[in-house]
């Protein structure tokens, strides 16, 4: 296995742990949120979140399917996915600190 296959295997394991910690954080943050026409807000932004976690999924899987062989060494080391999974947890946390107020 060449050095780039393993680095694209271990962001696709990376990009799937911040996934399922994503899932795990918004399933949280709905079942803390009430049901209330006051919280509105809060379950609009849940579904913003859930779309945007639904449109990561859609390029991990894509990610996941390109053949290595093709892949270019600079579309694996940039972070951009990555980031992008940070990103929409540290939103998730930020609401649901807001829930836990």
């Amino acid at each position: 296995m060449t050095n780039l296959n393993r680095m694209a295997e271990q962001h696709i394991l990376e990009y799937e742990s911040r996934q399922k910690h994503v899932g795990e954080l918004l399933g949280r943050v709905w079942e803390k949120t009430p049901t209330g026409s006051e919280h509105t807000d809060i379950r609009k932004r849940l579904e913003e979140l859930e779309k945007e976690q639904d449109r990561l999924i859609v390029r991990l899987d894509e990610f996941k399917l390109k053949d290595l062989k093709n892949w270019r060494e600079e579309e694996i080391e940039k972070s951009g996915l990555m980031g992008l999974w940070d990103a929409l947890a540290q939103q998730t946390e930020k609401l649901a600190e807001r829930l836990d107020e």
